[in-house]
């Protein structure tokens, strides 16, 4: 079985500056990346910025300048963003970029020469902003006799010469490969969703403009452009230089990918994808995972009610980790979550100033004081201690079962069901009692619990990784020992405590 692990992001639009969901994207793909290196798998995990289409060019145009100019500063933001963050991204991907021109056009020419794609005339609604072709019965009739997507975006009547893709010809075999693989598209909510969106009967779909400029061009005419999400979509093979006439190295990954995207472009990737790839007989990715959107105190986010939530602002005010913790605690991964500054600082100071940080304060603070920051060494393992060691055995067990089924909220709910027994412990044991009349239980209780701070630490770094990195660094632990498989080798005693702070400041609300 390969040690290969790629996961994705979508690659962002670049017409407008990052929000909440695409943070939200971002974080929880970092999550399960940075879980998985846990486990010691190779991962790679891309994001990227989509560069092309309609919107850019008018956004371009409005602004006076070239679409590249405008494609190069926005997609800097984005870039940026993968820092704010902290993602361990090792590959951003632009689809103005040449291996990915490169990509998709080979892509083209395999769907052409297999007789998947014909020339043909687009008669039919479609929508700017999404950048997708909408039935009719698909779109919501408004009072006037208008027409708008499910988002709410307009949509308007072409009609010009285009290149189509035989999507109907693939319908029972998408049918076939949703049925033989039921996790190829998760939560199955969705899954359904797509499903009964198939079975409804699918058209042939058009995948080339003609009335604008700014895209990759057709390799069999050129006065056509690439339909931007078939440009797009490429760039997930593109990362990792799978689209092409040579056998590469880093095909092992793409045997072992998943694709985290929001809930509006699923159909995208759980039908158009898969079936362009099966037309062009290339193989699958593994996985599609869709999750749901944020509103803001209750109310859905829109430009126009001025209530999007720029999540550098809320990283500025309130912290990096502690705003990557509430994101992935707050909502089951998969459903859609309600975004409130109150839950936000409930949750820092319930969760984080008083679970986590006053465990460590109290008990490392201790050793600090009291034995000249010296870790002292385990001595007894009682009925207590082998408890505590059981729960983490089986929080890894079952940790990595609920990630593998991308129950990211659930593995951190049991991870701070963990952190409850490590604080029970110190307090039952009332090691500040202990010192007075017992050294050797008042010493091994301090090293008892720094050691199981020191698991807690691991569990805790796919979430929250620059406290997950501190709490190991007060402790002299090395970030290459960050592997599952190293938290029992881990020896802790004579290891001196580098200052001791507050890993969390309580906010006010």
């Amino acid at each position: 079985m390969s040690n290969k692990y790629y996961i994705t992001t979508p690659i962002y639009y670049v017409n407008d500056k990052p929000h909440i969901g695409h943070a939200y994207t971002s974080v929880a793909t970092d999550f399960i990346a940075r879980f998985m290196s846990l486990k010691g798998y190779d991962v790679r995990f891309q994001t990227g910025t989509d560069e092309h289409g309609l919107k850019i060019q008018k956004a371009a145009e409005a602004k006076k300048i070239e679409p590249i100019e405008l494609c190069n500063q926005n997609s800097k933001i984005f870039r940026d963003l993968t820092v704010s963050l902290n993602l361990s991204n090792n590959d951003f991907i632009r689809t103005t970029e040449e291996r990915h021109i490169d990509g998709a056009s080979y892509l083209w020419k395999r769907l052409y020469e297999r007789n998947q794609i014909y020339l043909g005339e687009y008669t039919g609604w479609y929508s700017i902003s999404d950048e997708t072709f909408y039935n009719e019965k698909d779109l919501v009739k408004q009072n006037d006799g208008s027409f708008k997507t499910v988002t709410g975006g307009p949509v308007e009547w072409i009609t010009e010469k285009s290149y189509f893709f035989k999507l109907s010809e693939w319908s029972n075999k998408l049918l076939d490969l949703y049925s033989s693989n039921p996790n190829f598209i998760s939560p199955a909510s969705k899954r359904n969703e797509v499903i009964k969106f198939v079975e409804s009967g699918l058209n042939d779909l058009s995948v080339s403009r003609t009335s604008f400029k700014w895209g990759i061009k057709t390799p069999t005419n050129e006065s056509h452009i690439m339909y931007v999400w078939l440009d797009a979509l490429t760039c997930y093979t593109n990362g990792i230089n799978y689209l092409n006439e040579n056998e590469n190295a880093m095909k092992e990954y793409w045997n072992n990918v998943v694709h985290i995207v929001g809930k509006d472009i699923l159909r995208h990737h759980a039908v158009y994808w898969p079936a362009f790839l099966l037309a062009a007989e290339l193989d699958l990715p593994q996985k599609i995972f869709a999750h749901g959107w944020w509103t803001n105190e209750g109310n859905k986010i829109s430009k126009s009610l001025g209530n999007v939530i720029d999540p550098i602002e809320i990283i500025n005010n309130y912290g990096l980790d502690q705003f990557r913790y509430f994101l992935l605690r707050e909502v089951p991964f998969g459903n859609d979550g309600d975004f409130s500054k109150n839950a936000l600082i409930n949750r820092i100071n319930s969760d984080l100033v008083n679970d986590l940080g006053n465990l460590c304060q109290r008990s490392l603070s201790m050793i600090e004081k009291r034995l000249d920051s010296t870790i002292p060494q385990i001595t007894n393992k009682g009925n207590e201690e082998l408890l505590l060691d059981k729960s983490c055995e089986e929080l890894l067990m079952k940790g990595s079962n609920l990630v593998n089924e991308f129950k990211i909220h659930d593995y951190i709910r049991l991870v701070w069901e963990y952190i409850g027994k490590v604080n029970k412990y110190f307090n039952d044991n009332k090691p500040w009692e202990l010192e007075k009349n017992d050294n050797d239980k008042f010493l091994n209780v301090l090293a008892v619990t720094v050691d199981q701070i020191k698991n807690i630490a691991i569990f805790i770094h796919p979430i929250m990784p620059d406290v997950s990195i501190k709490i190991l660094q007060i402790m002299g632990i090395s970030e290459t020992k960050l592997l599952f498989e190293n938290m029992k080798t881990i020896n802790l005693h004579g290891n001196k405590l580098s200052r001791v702070n507050h890993l969390f400041n309580r906010v006010q609300s």
